[in-house]
């Protein structure tokens, strides 16, 4: 069987990559495609996955969104054409179920957020099979024509493709960070800056954590170009000039505080105490999560401690939970049925 695979986002990668390892070693053939944007195309080649790179990001306004879809759909029309793939897999990946659709290809899509309106109303009316966690109440998504297509998963997706983590130390000797001493890990927010307040408190709060932080052993994690060049000037901080083995990283972190939800649920797999900065409607997975007390909501900077902290013999918690991605693979084939 031939199979197409697609990763728009930084994220997908991670979640995608067992898959593609699992497919390959039951002797499916696969190729990945991958967009330019963030680090996807930079992480993809450290995994191996061999990723053909096409189309790049347009920006975050509606209509430039629609210009990019149309735009990359078209471009992996174009690529896929007469490559005689069986079935099409991708994380939220708009792209690739309309270019699946145009070829006449089952496609199947996963995620983990139910409010991205936008996205799913595209992906989940294309594609046949939709794969999401079962926290997830299935009625949130009739909207977007996902009923009888819901494939639903227990626990994190970050569970299974963490499950053969085993971090690696040498992610603390690339950044020049001391084991024996606290280490944050920090995720900033599409809009944070350090030195001027925003309307929204949370935001504000979040800037607080990193000027408290200023001076420690704290990884920064930027989303923008901008937001690098006022951390990096700001001073005090270990900003990343390149991908780095993020999973190994917040396993060895003593707190991580993010507003990506991927970040957020990959410490709580691994057992790292996190706060999330994230300001939107809340999904079901992260209210479940903050429900059980895994996750904690940013609202006061000063509840943000750092801090060496008891973790098992491989750097993470000793209740960590593995699940098996073999099981996200056979739900995505579903697209198959």
């Amino acid at each position: 069987m031939r199979v197409w695979i697609d990763l728009t986002n930084s994220p997908h990668v991670l979640v995608l990559r067992p898959v593609v390892e699992d497919l390959r070693a039951r002797g499916h053939e696969v190729e990945v495609t991958a967009r330019d944007f963030a680090q996807t195309v930079a992480l993809a080649e450290r995994h191996g996955l061999n990723a053909t790179v096409i189309g790049h990001h347009r920006g975050e306004e509606l209509g430039k969104k629609a210009i990019g879809l149309a735009s990359r759909s078209t471009a992996l029309w174009r690529w896929a054409r007469g490559r005689n793939f069986d079935v099409a897999l991708g994380h939220g990946s708009n792209d690739i179920t309309v270019a699946a659709k145009l070829l006449r290809i089952p496609s199947a899509t996963m995620f983990d957020y139910e409010f991205a309106t936008v996205q799913h109303n595209v992906n989940c009316r294309l594609a046949r099979s939709v794969v999401i966690p079962a926290a997830i109440p299935p009625e949130r998504l009739d909207r977007y024509g996902a009923k009888g297509k819901i494939r639903p998963y227990e626990g994190l997706k970050e569970e299974y493709y963490l499950a053969d983590l085993e971090p690696d130390a040498g992610v603390l000797d690339e950044l020049g960070l001391d084991p024996t001493k606290p280490i944050a890990v920090i995720r900033t927010a599409p809009d944070v800056s350090l030195y001027h307040r925003h309307p929204n408190e949370q935001v504000n709060q979040f800037a607080e954590v990193l000027k408290k932080f200023q001076g420690e052993q704290a990884v920064v994690l930027p989303r923008t170009p901008e937001q690098r060049v006022e951390i990096v000037e700001a001073g005090g901080f270990i900003v990343p000039e390149q991908a780095i083995d993020a999973p190994s990283l917040i396993a060895f972190a003593d707190v991580v505080v993010s507003g990506g939800g991927t970040m957020n649920r990959e410490a709580v797999a691994l057992g790292t105490p996190v706060y999330t900065t994230f300001a939107g409607v809340m999904g079901a997975v992260d209210e479940g999560l903050i429900a059980e007390g895994r996750l904690r909501q940013l609202t006061n900077a000063d509840e943000v401690v750092l801090e060496k902290r008891q973790r098992a013999g491989d750097g993470t918690s000793a209740d960590r939970i593995r699940r098996d991605p073999k099981i996200l693979t056979d739900l995505l084939l579903t697209a198959l049925e």
